[in-house]
């Protein structure tokens, strides 16, 4: 029988990247196996390596190998050492925005879900926390992080007294389309979860946000089994500490949702657990969401977990692999219950035994994997 084949572009990128990287592709190979599947993984610069070696942060030799690809894989970008103010110089967070614009990435989706084995791990109390699972929709091409960045240095400042110095601006833009098409994301997804959409704006100030709910409540229309519920964002990030069980589905803008998908993040206990998954028409990434950490970059110590949990977002989001998506999720699940941890999520109470480094989570997973043959 002829193996089913797909071409993946893994971009490591920096700190922890290449560890986390390597234990996923071991993963999706394990799983590729049992599958009969064969994933042609092909490895390219980004992020602050990226500037190092070419002098900027998405060269077109990586582009042209992801849009030619089946799946983007990403490990993580950034450090201490590329962070500048000057606008002139690369920041390796230039390669991941220019990622998504280029293969037109507009809708990402961050699942925060609480493992049973780790509800301890949350600082939030058990019975808080215990049973949450949350879809985070985030727009992703639009809003401030798209708009025109500008700084002028020497123009005189508004108000009585006010000195000459420099001025900035950010502007935040949001078009019908770009709104109509993730809230329909955010309705779908409903349909095949809880049923209930959050749609989170600052409606009471920003026009964007007015229209943000406008749109949003246009779509909901067409969904009439979804409830639609609006919230401001400051009560959605209180919202989201004080009462986490009420939400299904998070729908909102690029700013607030890279916000508060980080919040959300202390929910599971550890970034370490998050995975996402941004979506376009075309090729789609992705990523875990947590950086690139070179405090512990070459230590074995990183949790691979996020990494392994993108690589099962992309065989069922980017492949329509769903039971290879569900043997790589279970694996995890089974991991977790027999009770190994790396130290981001080990508690007071863990065996010091069972505490592993990268690499060895990965064997866990891969044997876990293999051990369902």
């Amino acid at each position: 029988m002829r193996l089913q084949r797909y071409e993946i572009c893994a971009l490591p990128g920096d700190g922890i990247g290449p560890e986390i990287m390597r234990v996923a592709l071991d993963v999706l190979h394990a799983v590729g196996r049992k599958h009969d599947i064969e994933f042609a993984c092909t490895e390219a610069l980004i992020g602050g390596c990226a500037i190092d070696a070419c002098g900027c942060a998405l060269p077109e030799a990586t582009l042209d190998l992801a849009r030619s690809a089946d799946a983007v894989l990403l490990g993580a970008v950034g450090g201490p050492r590329w962070d500048t103010v000057d606008p002139d110089k690369p920041r390796p967070e230039d390669g991941l925005l220019g990622m998504r614009k280029e293969l037109g990435l507009y809708a990402n989706l961050r699942p925060v879900r609480v493992y049973d084995a780790l509800v301890d791990a949350s600082p939030l109390k058990p019975d808080a926390v215990r049973g949450c699972d949350i879809l985070i929709v985030r727009e992703l091409t639009g809003g401030l992080y798209f708009g025109e960045h500008k700084t002028i240095e020497g123009v005189a400042g508004a108000g009585v007294g006010a000195a000459m110095g420099a001025h900035a601006h950010d502007i935040m833009e949001y078009d019908e389309y770009e709104i109509e098409r993730i809230a329909r994301r955010a309705f779908e997804a409903a349909t095949i979860r809880q049923g209930k959409v959050t749609s989170v704006d600052k409606a009471n100030v920003l026009d964007t946000g007015r229209l943000w709910r406008k749109v949003v409540h246009r779509v909901a229309a067409e969904y009439p089994d979804i409830e639609i519920v609006d919230m401001l964002v400051d009560n959605c990030a209180m919202q989201l500490i004080m009462n986490p069980g009420q939400f299904d589905v998070i729908l909102t803008e690029n700013t607030f949702g890279d916000i508060l998908s980080d919040e959300a993040s202390v929910l599971a206990g550890s970034l370490g657990l998050l995975a996402s998954a941004s979506l376009g028409d075309g090729t789609s990434l992705f990523e875990p969401c947590h950086g690139s950490a070179p405090d512990i970059a070459g230590k074995n110590i990183a949790n691979p977990l996020a990494q392994v949990l993108s690589a099962a977002m992309m065989l069922a989001h980017g492949l329509d692999l769903d039971e290879a998506a569900s043997d790589v999720t279970r694996a995890v699940d089974a991991v977790l219950a027999d009770g190994w941890r790396t130290a981001d999520i080990a508690q007071d109470t863990t065996d010091a035994a069972h505490v592993l480094g990268t690499r060895e989570m990965g064997e866990r997973i891969v044997a876990c994997i293999e051990e369902e043959r």
